[in-house]
């Protein structure tokens, strides 16, 4: 005789100790859960709301300069170490667990132009209107020591410029040329020129580390290559470019921060055309900085606000303003990724969360695994037209709001003309020219 038992396996349901949540079991066929989706959409919907209500980047602002913030620089081993230099030639080095100053140096006379961390973090260059490069050891001076320059050098013009390439004591400051200075050496050891009167700022590749682009007061970018004597190749752009930085994970890549209120992503082999133009600010971009992961990239600006933008899209993911903070001179994104540092007018500097909604801390096991969901459900359904118009809406300042309607009616009222003189016209004649090409005049080879 058969008998039919149900053979079954405690380690499916029993628990191993009863602090453990209970174990229930699913099918998860889809006929059994027919209102699955309507579900999803419910909590991507409640996710999106959550989300805005937790959204509270500003963490801390560090206040101690006594002038407009007008430079920074990320210490290349320490995530807790950030350096700035001010327009009275200060310089403070701060720590960002205890948000304090631990280290201040009357660095230069005037402003102090440029500043950087060399490769191994044992010492920071920095250049300033007083004409000098100096070298600074990154330990503070022992009690009764003098602070003193490990190096100074005495330059002929006015540096605007200055960064460090990735593995060698190789380093190049901009002014009226770029130059490429040894460590070891008073003097460059090669000068670029291409009949600019000046240079606003100066980047190293940091994946093809011979390479360097610079921004030029004639409106154009200029690419080098260390190992050639002559540079590379140049963009003429309609307006002048402030500064640039390279995508630390894509070599070919860069994004310069332009006068005209956009940013613009290139591809350095093809230079007649932007990759994407990045557009949303209301005045001139005065800095941008890659995000470790080369995925996004956050921009300061003239008019008050940072912005952070995908590097492949042409609108930003979120704006960052306080009532307090003015022009914002300079950006930084940490190399955790998480956090954002911005030096403004007002001699603050101050630190926001690159995820405006993120929960810092340590997370449970349980909260990181509600989190991803929310995040994949919001992902799931971030088309439809409620969840997108919560999760894209932003208040702005009315004067921002205000710019911003201007500006887009001065560029509707610019494009019908355009249509009504192309309707108007012998067939041919008048170009329908796209947004990328309208802003290049001329690549140099």
């Amino acid at each position: 005789m058969k008998v039919k038992v149900l053979s079954r396996n405690p380690d499916d349901y029993v628990r191993e100790t009863k602090l453990d949540i209970q174990r229930v079991p699913r099918n998860y066929d889809p006929t059994l859960h027919p209102f699955e989706v309507t579900r999803e959409y419910t909590r991507a919907l409640n996710a999106t709301k959550l989300e805005r209500v937790f959204a509270k980047p500003f963490l801390a602002s560090l206040d101690g300069h006594r002038d407009g913030v007008n430079c920074m620089a990320k210490h290349t081993k320490s995530l807790s170490t950030l350096l700035s230099g001010s327009c009275d030639g200060e310089v403070k080095v701060w720590n960002l667990t205890k948000r304090e100053c631990v280290r201040t140096l009357q660095a230069h006379e005037g402003f102090v132009r440029g500043m950087v961390v060399r490769y191994c973090g044992t010492s920071f260059f920095t250049v300033g209107d007083d004409k000098t490069i100096k070298q600074w050891k990154m330990e503070a001076p022992g009690y009764g020591e003098e602070e003193e320059p490990l190096n100074t050098i005495l330059g002929k013009t006015v540096f605007t410029g200055l960064d460090h390439h990735q593995k060698d004591g190789v380093f190049a400051t901009c002014g009226q040329q770029v130059d490429i200075w040894d460590e070891q050496r008073s003097s460059p050891i090669r000068s670029f020129t291409w009949g600019v009167d000046s240079f606003s700022s100066v980047r190293f590749n940091p994946v093809e580390t011979e390479l360097l682009g610079s921004c030029a007061s004639d409106r154009s970018i200029v690419l080098y290559d260390m190992r050639e004597s002559t540079p590379l190749k140049k963009v003429i752009m309609t307006m002048r470019s402030n500064t640039l930085c390279w995508n630390p994970m894509e070599a070919y890549y860069f994004t310069c921060a332009n006068e005209d209120y956009n940013l613009y992503t290139y591809d350095m082999r093809y230079l007649d055309r932007p990759v994407t133009v990045h557009m949303d600010h209301v005045s001139a971009v005065l800095d941008v900085d890659y995000s470790p992961t080369g995925k996004e990239f956050v921009s300061a600006s003239f008019d008050k606000t940072i912005r952070i933008f995908h590097k492949d899209r042409g609108h930003s993911r979120e704006v960052y303003h306080t009532k307090r903070m003015q022009h914002v001179i300079c950006i930084k994104w940490s190399s955790d990724n998480k956090y954002i540092l911005s030096g403004s007018d007002e001699m603050n500097i101050r630190l926001w969360k690159a995820n405006a909604a993120e929960k810092l801390g340590v997370l449970a096991p349980r909260e990181r695994e509600a989190a991803n969901y929310s995040q994949k459900l919001k992902e799931k359904f971030q088309h439809h037209p409620q969840i997108r118009r919560i999760a894209h809406h932003r208040h702005l300042p009315k004067s921002i709001f205000q710019q911003t309607k201007e500006l887009r009616i001065m560029k509707e009222a610019r494009s019908r003309k355009e249509r009504n003189v192309r309707k108007h016209s012998k067939p041919g004649t008048v170009p329908v020219v796209s947004e990328k090409k309208k802003h290049v005049v001329t690549v140099v080879q």
